[in-house]
C-alpha cells in the first residue's frame, strides 16, 4: 500500500489503434510502465516507436473519433480514459504540463513575453496581478533568465532558442504542476545550452517536488538526467530499467544497438554502426593514424579551393534611419582556407556566427569588410553566368528536411528541378540522371513517385542530399544536416555523406552543435565565439588538447 502512494502515473497494459477499417494501424501495443513521485524517467526510441503517442494519451489530447484507447492511465488514483473532456482538462491545468520540442512554434510571436506569461499564469491561477507578477519573477530566476535586460518586453525572436525553451519550462510550471512531460526539449539546442537545460530541471524536480517524463532520441542525452530508462520500438516497450542497468547490461539486442550508435571520440570509424549493421555483426573499422596522416597531407598539399580573408559583417539594428552605428558585429576577421576533399567543421553556440558565414559564402547575404575567394575569384565581383556557375558548385543541405521540400512536387521534380534549371542534361537523360542519384542516396527508384509527406524524416534529408549532389557541386555545406534526425537515421546520413565525398570527391563545410558529430566527420575544426574564430585546428588535437577556454567549455558540456 505504501508503494502505491508513491506512484504518480501508473500506465497498465495501454494500447492505441487508428479506427478507419481501411488502414488499421496498431500505434501503441500493451505498454506498461510507472512513474513515482518525485522522480524523472527517460522514454527513448526512434521516430515511430511511439513516444509522443505515450504522452498525448496521458494528457488526454488524442481525438476519440480517430483512435481507439484501451488499457489503464491511472494519475493521482483517476484513470484518464474514463474521464470527461473538462475533467482531462483540469488535470491539464492543473496536475500534468508539457514542454514541447519547438518553442517558436508554442509562442505568440506577435506578443511580448511578458503578456504572454501573465496570460498563462492567470488561466491556471486567477491571482492578484502583483502575486502572479512575484511568482513569473520567481521562476524567471529559478531557469537562469533573470539577466537577460528588458525580457518581458521583449518579443520572441529577440531572444535566443535556449532563452525561449528556459521560458517554455517557465510556463509549464505556471499550473504548479506534479508531473512535467519534456518532450524532445532540447534537440535543437547548442551543447552549452543542452546542459543548462538538463541541470535547470534537475533543480526544478528537487525544488518544485517535480515527476519528469524525459522523452527524447538521444540515449546518452537521457542518461545524464534520468533515474530510469523506458526503451521504446513500433509501439511496444523493448526494455526498462535503471540507468545503470540498461548501460552496463543491456539485455536486448535493440537496446545493445542503440548504445553501439553513441558516437565514440576516441576512435575514428570510417563508417559509424546503425541498427541494421549492428544485427548483422558490424564492430566498425577504426582509421589509423598513418592512413588519416597520408589523406590529409594529400589534401592540404594542394591549393584551396575557397579561402576567406579578414571577413567581417555588421548588423544595423537602429530603428532610425540615418543612424548607423547602432547594433552589433556578427563576424569579425574571418580567415579560413578550404581545400578540396577536405570537411571543415564548423561550431559554436547560437549567435555564435555559423550560419552568418554560411550565407556569406553562399552569397546570400552582403559583407561589410574582406574578401571571399572561391577558385581565386572574388564572388562580391562575380554575376550573371559566372553567379549561377558559383550557386551551382555551392550547395546546401539544410536542418529541416521537412521545410526544404515543396509538398506539392513528387521527388522526380524535387531532384530535377535544380538540374534543368543550370542545364546539365539533355532532357532525355534527366529522368536517368534522378534514378542515379536516388540510388546514390540509398533510396529505391520507385521512391522518385512518391510525395514528401509519404517519406520519413531521414528519407526525406536523403532527397535534399540527392538534390543537393545532383548539380554536381564542389563544396557542400552541411547546415545542422543530421541534429533532427533519432541516432540511427543520423547514423546512416553520415555514412552516406562520406561514402558520396569519396564517389565525387566532395568537399564540406559541416556546421553543428553535436561536437562528437563534428569530431567524426571532420578534418579540422573552427570554433567560433562571438563572430571571431577562437581555435583553427586539426579537430582530433582540438578534442584531446584545447587551447581557448570557450572551446574547453564546449567540450566539457559534450561529456
Amino acid at each position: 500500500m505504501k508503494l502505491d502512494k508513491e506512484i504518480l502515473l501508473n500506465i497498465n497494459n495501454l494500447r492505441v489503434r487508428t479506427v478507419e477499417k481501411e488502414n488499421r494501424k496498431n500505434l501503441i501495443k500493451g505498454i506498461s510502465f510507472k512513474v513515482k513521485k518525485n522522480e524523472i524517467i527517460g522514454l527513448v526510441g526512434e521516430s515511430g516507436s511511439g513516444k509522443s503517442m505515450t504522452s498525448l494519451c496521458i494528457l488526454g489530447l488524442l481525438e476519440r473519433k480517430k483512435f481507439k484507447i484501451s488499457g489503464k492511465i491511472i494519475f493521482n488514483g483517476k484513470n484518464i480514459l474514463n474521464l470527461d473532456k473538462n475533467e482531462i482538462k483540469e488535470i491539464r491545468g492543473s496536475s500534468v504540463a508539457m514542454i514541447f520540442q519547438e518553442p517558436m512554434n508554442a509562442l505568440n510571436p506577435t506578443m511580448k513575453i511578458g503578456k504572454q506569461l501573465y496570460e498563462v499564469f492567470k488561466a491556471h491561477e486567477n491571482l492578484p496581478f502583483e502575486q502572479t507578477s512575484e511568482r513569473i519573477k520567481r521562476l524567471i530566476k529559478k531557469v537562469k533568465l533573470s539577466g537577460v535586460e528588458n525580457l518581458l518586453d521583449k518579443y520572441p525572436h529577440q531572444i535566443s532558442g535556449g532563452q525561449k525553451q528556459r521560458l517554455m519550462i517557465v510556463m509549464a510550471l505556471s499550473c504548479n504542476p506534479k508531473l512535467l512531460i519534456a518532450d524532445e526539449p532540447t534537440t535543437a539546442l547548442d551543447v552549452s545550452i543542452q546542459k543548462e537545460v538538463i541541470e535547470i530541471l534537475k533543480d526544478l524536480k528537487k525544488s518544485e517536488n517535480l515527476s519528469i517524463l524525459f522523452i527524447s532520441h538521444d540515449l546518452k542525452l537521457v542518461s545524464s538526467i534520468s533515474e530510469k530508462i523506458i526503451i521504446m520500438k513500433n509501439g511496444r516497450i523493448i526494455e526498462q530499467g535503471s540507468n545503470k542497468k540498461i548501460f552496463n547490461s543491456p539485455k536486448e539486442d535493440y537496446t545493445k544497438a542503440l548504445l553501439s550508435l553513441i558516437i565514440d571520440d576516441k576512435k575514428r570509424l570510417k563508417r559509424l554502426p546503425t541498427v541494421e549493421s549492428f544485427k548483422e555483426g558490424f564492430k566498425g573499422e577504426a582509421e589509423t593514424k598513418n592512413k588519416r596522416n597520408k589523406r590529409l597531407k594529400n589534401i592540404y598539399s594542394s591549393e584551396p579551393i575557397l579561402e576567406i580573408k579578414n571577413l567581417s559583417k555588421f548588423y544595423n539594428t537602429s530603428k532610425k534611419l540615418f543612424e548607423k552605428n547602432k547594433g552589433f558585429r556578427a563576424l569579425s576577421n574571418i580567415n579560413l582556407k578550404l581545400y578540396k576533399g577536405e570537411t571543415l567543421g564548423l561550431i559554436g553556440e547560437s549567435g555564435s556566427g555559423k550560419t552568418t558565414l554560411s550565407n556569406a559564402i553562399v552569397k546570400v547575404q552582403p559583407y561589410e569588410a574582406g574578401q571571399i575567394l572561391f577558385k581565386g575569384k572574388d564572388i562580391s565581383k562575380i554575376n550573371g553566368r559566372e553567379l549561377l556557375e558559383f550557386r551551382k558548385n555551392v550547395q546546401v543541405i539544410f536542418q529541416d528536411p521537412y521545410a526544404s521540400l515543396n509538398p506539392l512536387q513528387n521527388i522526380l521534380q524535387a531532384i530535377s528541378e535544380p538540374i534543368k534549371f543550370h542545364g546539365i542534361y539533355s532532357k532525355e537523360k534527366v529522368h536517368e540522371k534522378c534514378k542515379e542519384i536516388i540510388n546514390d542516396v540509398g533510396l529505391d527508384q520507385r521512391f522518385l513517385n512518391r510525395y514528401p509527406h509519404e517519406l520519413s524524416g531521414g528519407q526525406r534529408q536523403r532527397v535534399c542530399i540527392a538534390r543537393a549532389i545532383s548539380v554536381n557541386p564542389i563544396v557542400l555545406i552541411c547546415d545542422e544536416s543530421v541534429s533532427a534526425l533519432d541516432v540511427s537515421v543520423q547514423a546512416t546520413v553520415l555514412n552516406l555523406l562520406n561514402v558520396l565525398k569519396e564517389k565525387y570527391g566532395f568537399t564540406y563545410i559541416f556546421i553543428s552543435h553535436d561536437l562528437s558529430v563534428v569530431k567524426h566527420m571532420s578534418d579540422k575544426i573552427i570554433v567560433l565565439h562571438n563572430g571571431k574564430i577562437v581555435e583553427y585546428e586539426d579537430s582530433d588535437l582540438l578534442f584531446k588538447k584545447p587551447k581557448d577556454n570557450y572551446t574547453k567549455k564546449l567540450i566539457k558540456a559534450s561529456i
